[in-house]
């Protein structure tokens, strides 16, 4: 495998797109050698599937799109960051107990903390923001090439 593997793509802020952007994700991890049907596989999906809806649903109509970056490192390191235009940082908000929603960041943290990962957000050049989240990549036992990549 490459020593620096990448993937992105821009899609409109729409409902739509985070199903979207969660099939993306995972096809690409797939070619990559994680398969779909893995319990990491199910946790990347999940919290591309929050930064997702954080991205279409907190920036007020003022992120058209929204992109999904997917990078591998020398096949340690998983990084995935979702940048929309809004320039309003993601926030934590209290888990009260009749909230609908606002938990998705809490949600987040606690799988990428789990997982060994680690979470931030950078300011993107146009003024927005990007949410990325890292995570180990872990080759098959013994350095063995069939063994396919594995998160947490």
């Amino acid at each position: 495998m490459a020593d620096h593997q990448e993937a992105s793509v821009t899609l409109p802020s729409t409902a739509a797109s985070v199903s979207a952007a969660r099939r993306y994700v995972s096809t690409v991890l797939a070619e990559w050698g994680l398969p779909g049907d893995t319990d990491a596989a199910d946790t990347v999906r999940l919290i591309v599937s929050e930064l997702a809806t954080n991205a279409v649903q907190h920036t007020l109509g003022q992120s058209p799109t929204f992109t999904v970056d997917v990078e591998l490192e020398r096949d340690e390191q998983l990084r995935i960051g979702v940048t929309d235009s809004h320039p309003r940082y993601p926030k934590r908000l209290p888990a009260a107990v009749a909230q609908d929603n606002g938990r998705g960041m809490v949600i987040v943290r606690s799988l990428t903390a789990e997982c060994g990962g680690r979470l931030s957000v950078a300011p993107t050049a146009e003024g927005g923001k990007t949410v990325w989240i890292s995570l180990p990549w872990i080759t098959g036992l013994n350095g063995s090439a069939s063994r396919p990549g594995t998160v947490c």
